[in-house]
């Protein structure tokens, strides 16, 4: 017994220097010296500013010149004069696993972070593999954002959709704790806790759903500290008592537009398209009410403009145009509503770029939002999408260390995205000379 004891206690000691040596690397102390600051707040650039990330985090953020204190003797200094930095960028909008196919999702997941994605919102999926892979990229053992996912929930109809049979192998979807089949006799408490269980950072109310239900689920979540995220419109719930029901976030701007249909279609398959010729070049009424509720309750629009650009190329005619798309997304920016900028999708695979930079350059060119209001929809109002606006969507002293570097100023143009140097995400460097887009665009073809 004595002996296995001092066996024990030196494994322990022999494990100190490794400990050191991992509490050290995790306080690493860098400065990042004389970059022009675009802080993801909306403010105005601010040139000759230098950042002290201390291990994951932001330590302190200064203009060179007005403070003077003492760094510490084992401080690199990198400089950075000349480049622009910006706040690691969010994309609200994905679907990693449906079917799940890791190969395929780890070569999105390296393409987003080494193009200065820092975090993603995975709208519903497969959650056994969207959890390995949450893990995986949070840990660093694959190159990848961090994942904030949702666990699903519709009407039962809504199951017999393939996908969720792709994303539910090996089990009955609908019955499963991250894709569940609702009705009035479902014990919601017990419906929103198996969901926490497998990770899922919020509720994503999907489909086939009347609004009592969207209303009890959100009520049911919100007391389990849940977020609630829905598409603006759940059929035959229409997208005003989506909002009554007081969820976190809608997505698809366009579903909006179903509040001015003359009948709301009863579920979500082959429902109608939404009736264009109602839509002036004016705010319609109904929207406007709509809007001035999202504004009120600090919901967030993840507009997913692209998508609707993306389905002018499907065989059948889509619901909605990005005409359409684009001008309600203005008019939700014009009115104050926060909109986040999400993808709902990925570029092509021989792409050099991730699908944020198109849905980025929708907004600029289509949307009518400046480079900066589309920057700040891919930051701060990402992180407000996944609520971790406390850790990240902003440059500034307590948060993380997510960071991107450009050689061009995109809050002038924001195609000057494509002149990235570098990503910092959790403090560890990402250097985009490290990364080939053609080394997996094989891989990203497989689906």
């Amino acid at each position: 017994m004595i002996r296995s004891s001092f066996a024990v206690l030196a494994a322990c000691l022999a494990l100190f220097p490794q400990l050191a040596a991992a509490q050290a690397s995790a306080e690493r102390l860098t400065v990042y010296k004389g970059a022009t600051l675009i802080d993801g707040t909306g403010a105005p650039a601010r040139p000759g500013m230098s950042i002290l990330v201390k291990g994951e985090r932001i330590e302190r953020v200064w203009k060179d010149g007005e403070i003077a204190f003492k760094l510490p003797p084992q401080t690199v200094v990198v400089d950075v004069a000349g480049q622009y930095v910006l706040p690691g960028l969010i994309d609200s909008h994905e679907h990693l696993a449906t079917p799940p196919n890791r190969r395929f999702a780890e070569a999105h997941l390296k393409r987003d972070l080494y193009s200065g994605v820092t975090a993603i919102r995975d709208m519903a999926d497969d959650l056994r593999n969207v959890a390995d892979l949450s893990r995986a990229t949070r840990i660093g053992e694959i190159p990848g954002p961090d994942i904030y996912y949702a666990a699903l929930m519709a009407g039962p109809s809504f199951f017999e959709d393939k996908r969720v049979q792709a994303a539910s192998l090996g089990a009955k979807g609908g019955e499963v704790s991250w894709m569940q089949a609702i009705t009035p006799q479902t014990d919601l408490p017990l419906a929103v806790a198996q969901a926490r269980g497998i990770g899922a950072s919020a509720i994503k109310i999907y489909a086939n759903l009347p609004g009592e239900e969207v209303a009890r689920i959100t009520a049911a979540a919100h007391r389990q500290g849940v977020p609630v995220w829905a598409h603006a419109a759940v059929f035959p719930a229409t997208p005003g008592e989506v909002l009554d029901a007081g969820v976190d976030a809608v997505s698809h701007v366009c579903m909006l537009a179903y509040q001015v249909s003359d009948q709301i279609p009863g579920q979500y398959h082959n429902r109608a398209a939404v009736q264009e010729e109602k839509f002036g070049k004016s705010v319609h009424p109904e929207i406007a009410k709509l809007l001035a509720k999202m504004k009120a309750g600090g919901v967030v629009l993840d507009a997913t403009v692209r998508i609707y650009e993306a389905m002018k190329d499907r065989p059948t005619k889509p619901y909605c145009s990005t005409e359409l798309a684009a001008q309600l997304t203005n008019q939700a920016l014009r009115a104050g509503v926060i909109v986040s900028a999400g993808t709902d999708g990925f570029s092509a695979p021989d792409a050099a770029y991730p699908a944020l930079y198109e849905e980025l350059g929708l907004l600029v060119d289509r949307a009518g939002f400046t480079p900066m209001q589309a920057i700040v929809a891919a930051t701060r109002n990402g992180a407000l999408a996944v609520r971790k606006d406390p850790d990240f969507g902003t440059v500034e002293a307590g948060k993380l260390a997510n960071l991107i570097f450009t050689h061009q100023d995109p809050s002038k143009d924001i195609r000057a995205l494509r002149t990235l140097t570098l990503t910092i995400k959790r403090g560890k460097t990402y250097p985009r000379a490290d990364f080939d887009p053609k080394a997996d665009a094989a891989v990203r073809k497989e689906d």
